[in-house]
């Protein structure tokens, strides 16, 4: 089979010339535990290997992603300036042909785009990033007015997978009391974390509601998708969006 036949395509009411695409574990040839497209060169998997899945993707892309370390923060990056390993969590583009990408292993990446198709954006958003802002960074360096955007959740860990400690409860609440209906009671003080509901509720206080995608979980979908809460030593995916 090949490659695209592996890819996620985000289902979203996008301008024609926004471009997108969403990797899963399959169609490359990094071997277990990468196995098979693990696009992250720094989770300990050979490096000739992860060279290989990123060629895979050349044939589906227009240009070189900008390829992010990715630090857990709110850092944005400018496709059509950057080069590649630069320090962000996020990344957008307004020129054609500048890829923006994000990886993730259980955190959420988000994409977005306005609706004439003038610029995009990709974030990293675990939920520190989440909970520090990286939605709102993106928002802000795309300069476009938030009503004007859409957005695609992409697989991230699920709520029924997801548990977390009292303190990250707790500073998403403080942030915004809503997101108290995000957490459900878990066992010994813990908690299970909606990171697509706490997701919405910064888009939505953006001024974004044209939300899709937000109902895959790679925990649980063992056979699509990387997760590094189930599996410790995994690969990563990439979401990656552009103007054509």
């Amino acid at each position: 089979m090949s490659l695209p036949e592996h890819c996620i395509l985000p289902d979203w009411p996008a301008p024609a010339n926004v471009r997108a695409l969403q990797t899963t574990r399959h169609g490359g040839v990094s071997v277990a535990p990468y196995d098979s497209l693990n696009l992250g060169s720094h989770v300990g998997d050979a490096p000739l290997a992860v060279a290989r899945n990123r060629m895979l993707l050349n044939t589906l892309l227009p240009s070189e992603p900008v390829w992010l370390e990715q630090v857990h923060g709110t850092d944005v990056a400018n496709a059509d300036m950057a080069g590649c390993r630069v320090r962000a969590d996020a990344c957008i583009a307004r020129r054609r042909s500048s890829v923006c990408v994000v990886m993730t292993a259980d955190c959420l990446p988000v994409l977005l785009c306005d609706e004439r198709g003038t610029a995009v954006g990709a974030a990293h958003a675990g939920w520190k990033g989440l909970a520090a802002g990286v939605i709102e960074a993106t928002v802000r360096e795309m300069a476009v007015e938030p009503d004007k955007l859409m957005a695609w959740l992409g697989p991230a860990i699920g709520p029924d997978a997801f548990e977390v400690g009292d303190e990250v409860r707790a500073a998403f609440v403080a942030a915004d009391p809503l997101s108290a209906a995000a957490f459900a009671p878990g066992q010994s003080g813990k908690w299970y974390a909606d990171i697509y509901t706490l997701a919405r509720l910064r888009l939505n206080a953006l001024g974004i509601t044209r939300i899709y995608g937000g109902d895959r979980c790679t925990y649980s979908e063992r056979e699509q998708f990387f997760s590094y809460r189930r599996d410790g030593a995994t690969g990563r995916m990439g979401s990656f969006i552009w103007l054509s």
